[in-house]
């Protein structure tokens, strides 16, 4: 099955739900970014998060960023998400390994430390909404509970996983969003907090072959959960040629010239999705 997400309500309106499928996205990012499983993890959990929280956006033209600039080897990732699936990203460095503190477990929290987890919305209004929060844990599914309760003041339960083959490659991926909304009784909170005590992780339901779907499902059973949509997630890159073509033209005369001034053919690299584009000294003496 293609990746997905779906969201929906439960107890009537009380709680808002979110949960996403994204073994395939997370392992196209993989492959285009030759990343390593720590940063596969690191990079899969944020992107299954943004995913799930672009969703949550209104309009086409929205778009948001969830950016981590921290002290840990991995240095920093950064996601970017649109309301209809599309979902990219990328880590500075690919290739960060440490050993594992627990057994089956990737060290995911020491190889970002401490840091600050930034969300940027841009919504169409003069300038984007900045909410920024300082990393609790590395962990990042309990650094976006923390940003959604300090910064959004609004109750939440994130939960990320990703499940690694032996080969590298990505096994399972996926998680859920839970939100308390605005006049929540204390009873359905209660409820919530009972059901979610028991829950381990997303990692271990989908090495059970429970879905993120399912597990969602099975939390909020009794609650009259009700899946309102359901869309395709994937990675996608809206690079291209043309925009290459054009960021360069953009350039101060000087940068363009120095780059003639070296005598040799270009070649751009995107930083979502690691496509390369060559790029002419006929093509840039064109941009003069």
């Amino acid at each position: 099955m293609s990746d997905y997400m779906i969201r929906g309500t439960a107890a009537d309106g009380q709680i808002r739900f979110f949960a996403a499928e994204t073994k395939e996205t997370v392992e196209e990012a993989r492959m285009a970014h030759g990343l390593s499983p720590i940063a596969t993890a690191a990079l899969g959990r944020l992107l299954t998060g943004g995913a799930m929280m672009g969703f949550m956006m209104k309009n086409d033209s929205d778009r948001l960023t969830v950016k981590i600039d921290c002290q840990g080897p991995i240095e920093g990732l950064l996601v970017a998400a649109d309301c209809k699936g599309h979902v990219k990203g990328y880590v500075k460095n690919p290739l960060v390994d440490l050993p594992s503190k627990t057994p089956g477990k990737l060290n995911v929290g020491d190889a970002l430390d401490l840091g600050v987890l930034s969300v940027i919305r841009d919504i169409g209004l003069k300038e984007p909404y900045i909410g920024d929060t300082i990393l609790q844990s590395g962990e990042i599914a309990e650094d976006l509970t923390y940003y959604f309760a300090t910064s959004e003041q609004t109750p939440s339960s994130v939960a990320l996983g990703v499940l690694m083959n032996k080969d590298n490659t990505v096994n399972k991926a996926g998680g859920f969003i839970l939100q308390m909304m605005p006049g929540a009784t204390d009873e359905t909170i209660t409820a919530l907090e009972e059901r979610l005590r028991g829950f381990t992780s997303v990692t271990a339901a989908l090495e059970n072959g429970i879905s993120a779907e399912a597990l969602v499902m099975g939390l909020l059973q009794g609650l009259n959960p009700e899946i309102l949509d359901r869309t395709p997630v994937a990675f996608t890159c809206d690079c291209s040629k043309e925009r290459t073509v054009e960021v360069i033209r953009s350039l101060p005369k000087e940068e363009k010239q120095s780059i003639l001034d070296d005598g040799k053919d270009i070649e751009v690299v995107c930083h979502f999705c690691g496509k390369k584009y060559p790029v002419t000294l006929d093509e840039i003496r064109g941009m003069m």
